[in-house]
């Protein structure tokens, strides 16, 4: 007479745990979630530093040179360029 009652509780609690809707699907789509959001924190936060390089490419003349000359190797007609070798450790 009990079984019956212990089997429906039993299936419920199942289905309450394991299911498509049930507390492991919602832990996992929980974590999920945190992912999504720090790595949505992370694409905002380079986003906004590259709104300000492409800002500073239309307006700073001085920060076009900088790049110019850092990432291009260029320099200007009168200037001379001192290389030394590097000491081996």
């Amino acid at each position: 007479m009990y079984l019956i009652p212990a089997g429906c509780i039993a299936f419920i609690l199942f289905f309450t745990v394991f299911g498509d809707k049930g507390l492991l699907r919602i832990y996992e789509l929980r974590q999920d979630k945190e992912k999504i959001d720090a790595r949505l924190t992370t694409t905002r936060e380079e986003n906004e530093k590259l709104k300000h390089d492409i800002h500073a490419l239309k307006t700073d003349r001085r920060y076009i040179e900088s790049i110019a000359r850092k990432d291009l190797g260029l320099v200007r007609s009168n200037e001379v360029i001192y290389q030394f070798a590097q000491e081996k450790k």
